[in-house]
């Protein structure tokens, strides 16, 4: 009824106890690890007597707790999934710690969304699909495999740890810039054209075809504004208006400084600054319920923003004097909504640190749109034609609000990147990039995910639209 799977050099489970397990009927060990397209092949080529394929893979041991085939497989049979993943446990040297993962979305596009080391896959399906995966691949195979088993039927996730891997001596995690390092160029090279067959296939890819922007639209008191969200920064948020000031431009732009009720001593250096430059615009919102997006709208509708928007958090810096003519020179040579630098990823003294430089040269102009539902950040500065923001907003959360705001601006309008270094950005003691709690990584990924679930649905609405007047 099962056919259990052991793929790649480092997985290995208790064969003996796999074996005791009645509805496994055979146990096979594959050397090739699950991201190859031989491994996925492999498995479709002798699942076909089976009903369900158990998959264990990764590079650690697991343990299965007991029943714990029986419970995959009776909820795969009980939904009708394509493929079945659950919780588990890690056995570190500190003692053993559940992990909770989260449920599948439409839009959980991201090539790094964790499965766990154990998923039970429907054979039907399976086959199905198995021959259209490409035989290349030796990265993004188990990747293309998730999403075309998506497009056939649930991902059911178990909210219940059926298994423990063990990483006693240790286990080297992934980066959050794994997709940006130029040594993993080719493997997200494969995840892109995963990606972008899935789109086409659910009708939300987008063609590189641009609404145009009429940069010279509108009348604003200067060219552009700085935007500065913070809230207790009285440590850095000096240093950061003044790298905003000591901008040299042929055009008048201001630093607004939306001051987010702090209660460290910031909002009276702010003041001390404003007082001291008229260009600063210091704002202490009537609301007490903003996050970073809702900071970031009271900016972008102040009667003194600017035609263009440009970031700066409260602990960064520019890199030098002439990004702000950088930007805006790019928005008027290339009439874009947006635009987006590079940064160095840097101590507080402002040394580079690794990764160091995030550049995002993955972008193309016919698909960077379509790869940003791949990857979970854009990069930054980023810079906003402040029309076009106008008519979006962010949402008002702390986190992800500029993720969603640029998803919203790359489905309608052309983003133009500046890959030379605009930006530094600083991790520090204390600062909102520290090590994150489970629970809290988990409620970081659900909403990002949903962001990119809305806005596939609005994707594929948008394509929907445009056949129909095609058609008309």
């Amino acid at each position: 009824m099962i056919k259990a799977y052991i793929l790649g050099p480092g997985a290995a489970c208790d064969v003996a106890a796999l074996s005791a397990e009645p509805l496994i009927s055979e146990i096979v060990a594959v050397k090739v690890p699950l991201c190859d397209s031989e491994a996925v092949r492999c498995v479709a080529a002798t699942s076909a007597g089976a009903r369900w394929a158990l998959l264990i893979f990764g590079r650690r041991p697991v343990d299965l707790t007991p029943h714990a085939v029986e419970r995959m497989y009776r909820v795969g049979e009980m939904t009708g999934a394509a493929m079945v993943y659950s919780d588990y446990r890690v056995a570190s040297p500190g003692g053993e710690t559940d992990i909770p993962l989260i449920d599948c979305q439409p839009g959980a596009l991201r090539d790094d969304f964790d499965f766990g080391s154990v998923v039970l896959v429907n054979t039907e399906v399976l086959g199905y699909i198995a021959p259209a995966i490409p035989g290349d691949y030796r990265a993004a195979a188990f990747y293309d495999l998730r999403l075309r088993l998506s497009r056939y039927g649930q991902l059911v996730h178990v909210r219940e740890p059926l298994y423990t891997v063990d990483m006693t001596d240790g286990d080297a995690k992934a980066s959050q810039f794994d997709y940006v390092d130029p040594r993993n160029r080719d493997s997200q090279t494969e995840m892109e054209r995963a990606c972008t067959e899935h789109l086409k296939e659910v009708g939300a890819w987008l063609a590189p075809d641009f609404a145009e922007v009429d940069i010279d639209a509108g009348e604003f008191a200067v060219e552009a504004s700085v935007v500065i969200p913070v809230r207790n920064r009285v440590r850095t948020v000096a240093e950061a208006i003044e790298s905003a000031l000591s901008q040299t431009a042929g055009f008048a732009f201001n630093v607004i400084v939306v001051d987010n009720h702090s209660t460290d001593g910031t909002t009276e250096a702010v003041a001390a600054i404003a007082a001291a430059d008229s260009r600063v615009v210091h704002v202490v919102p009537d609301r007490t319920d903003l996050g970073i997006g809702g900071c970031w709208n009271m900016a972008v509708d102040h009667p003194l923003c600017g035609r263009f928007a440009v970031q700066l958090d409260s602990d960064d810096v520019y890199s030098g004097s002439d990004t702000l003519q950088r930007v805006v020179d790019t928005f008027r040579a290339r009439r874009c909504a947006m635009v987006i630098g590079s940064y160095m990823l840097t101590d507080f003294d402002k040394q580079p640190i690794p990764p160091g430089v995030i550049d995002h040269r993955e972008w193309t102009d016919d698909n960077g749109r379509n790869n940003a539902l791949r990857i979970n950040g854009l990069g930054a500065p980023r810079a906003f034609f402040t029309p076009v923001i106008r008519g979006i907003h962010f949402p008002n959360t702390s986190y992800g609000e500029d993720y969603a705001a640029a998803l919203a601006v790359s489905r309608l309008y052309r983003i133009e990147r500046i890959y030379d270094v605009l930006y530094l950005c600083r991790r520090w003691e204390g600062n909102s990039d520290a090590a994150l709690p489970i629970d809290r990584i988990n409620a970081n990924n659900l909403y990002k995910d949903g962001l990119r679930t809305y806005e596939l649905e609005a994707r594929i609405a948008l394509n929907y639209m445009s056949a129909d007047q095609n058609q008309s």
